[in-house]
């Protein structure tokens, strides 16, 4: 896929992707012989989940971090060792234990913000 498509399945914008690729957190699998970036489905998956962590707050270094996690996981390369797989996971666990802490703020900033807004409403049918 070139960029523009990957833009759409992903809602990103060409210049985030073109960042991200930038600062080293999702690299194009290839290149056209016009020099185009040519993108694969699990390019898209990987651009995909920076971007569900972006607004839980990770870093980009966060971001690089967790890829690389996944990365070695799933097997890329060399298998990691029980040793390695055990710490790898351990480390994804504390990752998804600040996603679930980060989220349950968000939900709560979420039900105030919902909760001030009928409270306007109110008001605005009170004085209609």
């Amino acid at each position: 896929m070139q960029i523009g498509e990957v833009a759409e399945r992903t809602g990103l914008s060409l210049r985030t992707i073109r960042h991200y690729e930038d600062v080293g957190l999702v690299s194009p699998s290839a290149r056209s012989k016009g020099g185009f970036r040519l993108y694969t489905a699990a390019d898209a998956e990987r651009l995909m989940v920076v971007r569900r962590m972006k607004p839980l707050d990770f870093s980009l270094e966060e971001m690089r971090d967790l890829l690389e996690i996944t990365d070695r996981l799933s097997g890329a390369g060399d298998p990691p060792a029980d040793g390695e797989r055990e710490r790898l996971r351990e480390r994804l666990n504390a990752y998804r234990e600040v996603a679930d802490a980060r989220c349950e703020t968000l939900r709560a900033h979420l039900m105030a913000a919902e909760d001030f807004a009928a409270t306007l409403r109110r008001r605005l049918e009170a004085h209609g």
